[in-house]
C-alpha cells in the first residue's frame, strides 16, 4: 500500500512531531513497510486462538496496602520550590 507524504504529514501532526522534508521522505518508505507487514497478519488464520494481552504469561505481584510510616507535610515541603503552609503550588497548565 502506497502512503503519500500528505498522510504522513497528518500522521506527524496528530502525533504532535515536527518532520523536516528530509525526514517525512525517510519514514515514508518505513510506514509502508509495516503497514505491509499488518497486512501480511491480517491473512493468518487466527479462528479458535485465544486473544492474549502478553506474549508472555504474567503473575500480577500486587500486595496488599499497608499503612507505614510517611513524611509529615513539612517535611514533604520542605524541598519545594513554591508552596504554601498546607499544598505544593504549581503553575497551571491548561490555560
Amino acid at each position: 500500500m502506497a502512503i503519500s507524504l500528505d498522510q504522513v504529514r497528518k500522521l506527524a501532526l496528530m502525533a504532535r512531531l515536527e518532520l523536516s522534508d528530509d525526514e517525512l521522505g525517510t519514514i515514508t518508505p518505513q510506514l509502508e513497510d509495516v503497514v505491509a507487514f499488518v497486512d501480511k497478519l491480517m491473512e493468518l488464520d487466527t479462528d479458535g486462538i485465544e486473544p492474549m494481552v502478553h506474549a508472555v504469561e504474567t503473575v500480577n505481584r500486587w500486595v496488599p496496602d499497608q499503612l507505614g510510616d510517611s513524611l509529615s507535610r513539612e517535611q514533604a515541603l520542605a524541598n519545594a520550590p513554591n508552596h504554601d503552609e498546607e499544598c505544593f503550588l504549581v503553575p497551571p497548565v491548561l490555560g
